[in-house]
């Protein structure tokens, strides 16, 4: 039985749980434990499992010994989401891990599939703490511990000036942040951050779309009718939200597969590929053709064929978050 606390640098334990709901956070967790695995085992055999692809059963099958004994790495996502039988074999596995698997949990951390948190940390499971990030002050701390991670140094206001310019998004704020390192030399400030990030308007215009597709219509909204008062323009609103129904389109009717078979597929970095699936739930074929004609009538009212390209935007926008929520019934 593994009830040996596992240290938090062993990546290859056993188990792994990742405990939170932010996104980033917890891709970072699976991505840690598959490099260290395949630095042990290049040929490391590598399951993503969304909760309705481990069923009763699936788990005995994933973990028995293989013909060439590979090592393998078993990513359960939204444990919480497993079913009351499914995780009792979990539950069973945990006492007797086999060597060579490592089984990473993403759980929420909320009061849903408790049980399975519990018996995880019994069993001495390698936590990592995956927190939503929800004050400013904790995106500030995020930023500048993404520069120590990077080895380069940054003001105290440059890592400001990126929060306001970039805003909530984890993955954002990292992308900005390694872009920086990559193009300047020596200590990055509050200047350097204005002439690439300040004020950027597909960065506010995508931001519209993520939360339109998200289904989220107040918030979307909002973030529009702000955007339009700092002078975005009009057409960058409708090509973010074409470009973010389109994706769902894509990914909806691709092949299963990894992140990084799909990015090639699809033409998306991996990490577009997770989001992406994150984004999709509630969309149906219907919501994105609907979508999509709302957003081509809202374009069309922003180059010159309508009275009032703002309302035709916030009709766009509205339309699509309603077509996000069609297989929710909402």
């Amino acid at each position: 039985m593994a009830t040996r606390k596992t240290s938090p640098d062993d990546l290859l334990g056993p188990v792994t749980l990742a405990v939170g709901q932010e996104d980033l956070l917890l891709d970072r967790v699976v991505q840690a434990v598959v490099a260290a695995a395949r630095a042990a085992d290049a040929d490391t055999d590598v399951r993503d499992l969304a909760p309705d692809q481990l069923q009763p059963g699936s788990l005995a099958e994933l973990t028995s010994p293989s013909l060439f004994a590979e090592r393998k790495v078993l990513v359960v996502r939204n444990a919480h989401d497993l079913s009351a039988d499914t995780i009792k074999d979990v539950k069973a596995y945990l006492d007797d891990p086999i060597e060579d698997i490592s089984l990473v949990l993403l759980h929420a951390g909320g009061a849903k599939g408790k049980g399975l948190l519990d018996a995880a940390r019994k069993a001495g499971a390698r936590e990592v703490a995956c927190p939503k990030t929800t004050k400013p002050a904790e995106r500030l701390t995020f930023v500048r511990q993404e520069f120590r991670t990077l080895g380069r140094s940054a003001t105290p206001e440059a890592c400001q000036a990126i929060v306001d310019s970039i805003g909530s998004d984890l993955r954002e704020l990292a992308s900005a942040v390694a872009q920086l390192t990559s193009d300047v030399d020596g200590t990055i400030d509050e200047a350097v951050v204005g002439r690439y990030y300040t004020g950027r308007a597909e960065a506010s215009s995508f931001n519209i779309a993520d939360r339109a597709v998200e289904g989220r219509a107040a918030e979307a909204l909002e973030a529009l009718r702000w955007s339009l008062s700092t002078g975005v323009a009009p057409v960058l609103v409708t090509s973010a939200l074409a470009q973010g129904v389109r994706a769902i389109g894509k990914l909806s009717s691709a092949r299963g597969g990894r992140p990084a078979d799909l990015a090639r597929e699809l033409g998306m970095p991996p990490w577009k590929i997770d989001r992406v699936r994150q984004q999709m739930r509630g969309w149906t074929p219907d919501g994105v053709s609907l979508a999509l004609r709302a957003i081509a009538e809202a374009d069309a009212g922003v180059k010159g064929g309508g009275d009032d390209p703002e309302y035709a935007l916030e009709k766009a926008v509205v339309a699509v978050a309603r077509a996000a929520r069609m297989r929710r019934g909402g």
